[in-house]
């Protein structure tokens, strides 16, 4: 039997390009998805890194926002390896808007986040339905993974936009496992601050860096996670939790205590 499937979306970097690795480690084949050239560069560094590790894999580049570049994805990856049991929707965009300037954000900002953020990571599911459906009884369910966020859960993080997007994902996370139940599963994993994911690309080293220290030392068990840590809890997801289906899991080192 061939190794089983996990496609990744916005793999380049971060919890997309951590989870990558994870599921190579074990085995896994991996597609990667890059958005544009440029960070064709990280991704491909990203697939050498799953090959050292003994895993197949291809770097696919693609819009989430774009639902044919989303069926194409799907198209490469059947035609490479004909299966496909696990989606990883890792893409992501933001910008940082204070919450408490209402004139700063409009209409088209949260156009352009929902695009990627939700609509994007619907059309990728919907394009990969199929072939997660198409897996032989004995091997299980097949596995969608969405990237959440703590800005989900307690109405915090980049800018209202970002917060109500991750929101949304809850949602739509619920809709989709009782949709694509029983042969495919549908969870969600809700990071709080993650260092060296998207908000360092959005922020810049140094305002990032302070922002690190802050959650550090508001978060109770005094840590920001790393992006290994969500991908360990991705593959377990996939791979270890047969039973496990319409769940927002958050992992955020305590601060939600703080709420």
């Amino acid at each position: 039997m061939s190794a089983p499937v996990c496609l990744v979306t916005g793999a380049a970097s971060g919890i997309g390009a951590a989870t990558a690795l994870r599921f190579a480690r074990e085995g896994w084949a991996v597609a990667i998805n890059n958005f544009d050239d440029g960070t064709r560069a990280a991704a491909e560094t990203v697939a050498a890194q799953c090959r050292d590790a003994g895993a197949q894999t291809i770097v696919v580049d693609a819009d989430v926002g774009d639902d044919s570049a989303c069926r194409g994805m799907v198209d490469a990856v059947a035609a490479q390896w004909g299966r496909l049991d696990a989606v990883v929707n890792s893409a992501g965009t933001t910008r940082v808007i204070p919450h408490g300037d209402l004139d700063a954000i409009d209409a088209s900002e949260f156009e352009r986040v929902y695009r990627v953020n939700l609509i994007g990571m619907f059309q990728m599911t919907r394009a990969a339905a199929p072939l997660l459906r198409d897996r032989p009884a004995d091997t299980g369910s097949g596995c969608v993974i969405n990237i959440s966020s703590l800005a989900s859960l307690n109405g915090t993080g980049s800018s209202i936009a970002y917060a109500a997007s991750k929101g949304a994902v809850n949602s739509l996370t619920l809709s989709l496992a009782r949709s694509l139940a029983p042969q495919v599963r549908v969870n969600a994993i809700a990071p709080g601050m993650v260092d060296d994911g998207l908000l360092r690309r959005v922020l810049g080293d140094e305002a990032y860096a302070r922002v690190v220290d802050g959650m550090r030392e508001n978060a109770p068990l005094k840590r920001v996670s790393q992006p290994s840590e969500v991908a360990e809890l991705a593959w377990f997801i996939a791979a270890r939790a047969p039973a496990m289906t319409g769940q927002v899991l958050a992992i955020e080192n305590g601060l939600m205590l703080n709420t």
